[in-house]
């Protein structure tokens, strides 16, 4: 009967000892860290690579709205587009002032702008609806303005104060033909599942997944909102069917050497 209470006790003192090396080894083991998604990149369309340029934001919303943050957020995403040679805002802005024009107002000065810059086209985008308060909103629009095909050079044919005097859509010379016009509209309401959905897609590889938002940075964050917009903005633009390559002419230099 001794023995056997001693086997006993042998038994639960092993059991326990077996049970407690299981719950350490638990405890210690650490969980993987979460792994970053993959974003989806974008393509330019065509084997040659384009140079845009970025201009200022024209804000029709109401809001408060800084128009050369909001043009950094869409050229820091157009710098993503695989493909593509952006031109910084900044210099797009010093082109503007040359022209001595505050924004653009004619698709003529646009060509303008693009031949003094050496771009194939200029990107303005139009905010119309503006609530960085959760659930955010934006409601914008994207022009493209590609140069004319053939195109030539316009710095030494058109003086630029005459050019801002025009403020109205007008013929352009019969040296430049009109440049191309692409745009694309969207009105991003993070209310709306579809945009929760495709802004979920939008984080996978782009946040950080051990931040204390995730994903929900970008309901928070109106510039990573504002990124998120643009991005699609700018997917839409490159499945555009008229958006094909445009020769750029010779006597234009690079502005990506």
């Amino acid at each position: 009967m001794q023995m056997m209470t001693n086997m006993q006790r042998a038994t639960r003192w092993i059991g326990g000892l077996l049970l407690g090396i299981a719950m350490c080894a638990a405890g210690c083991t650490q969980k993987p860290p979460p792994q970053y998604g993959v974003e989806h990149p974008l393509f330019m369309p065509g084997a040659h690579r384009q140079i845009w340029a970025v201009a200022p934001v024209l804000n029709l919303s109401g809001e408060n709205i800084d128009p050369i943050l909001q043009a950094d957020l869409l050229y820091e995403q157009l710098q993503q587009v695989s493909g593509l040679t952006v031109i910084p805002v900044n210099r797009v802005a010093e082109g503007l002032q040359s022209m001595h024009l505050a924004k653009l107002q004619s698709e003529q000065q646009a060509s303008t702008l693009c031949d003094l810059l050496g771009a194939d086209g200029i990107v303005v985008a139009t905010i119309t609806a503006y609530d960085p308060y959760n659930p955010p909103k934006i409601g914008a629009a994207v022009q493209l303005f590609r140069r004319g095909e053939p195109a030539t050079r316009l710095a030494s044919s058109v003086d630029p104060r005459q050019m801002a005097r025009q403020p109205a859509l007008t013929t352009a010379p019969n040296s430049t033909p009109a440049p191309t016009l692409i745009q694309v509209v969207g009105m991003y309401d993070a209310q709306n599942g579809s945009v929760r959905a495709a802004l979920n897609r939008f984080a996978q590889g782009r946040n950080d997944p051990m931040g204390p938002y995730g994903a929900k940075q970008y309901l928070v964050d109106m510039d990573c909102y504002s990124g998120f917009v643009y991005h699609g903005l700018i997917a839409e633009l490159l499945d555009s069917p008229k958006l094909r390559p445009i020769p750029r002419p010779q006597n234009v230099a690079s502005s990506g050497d």
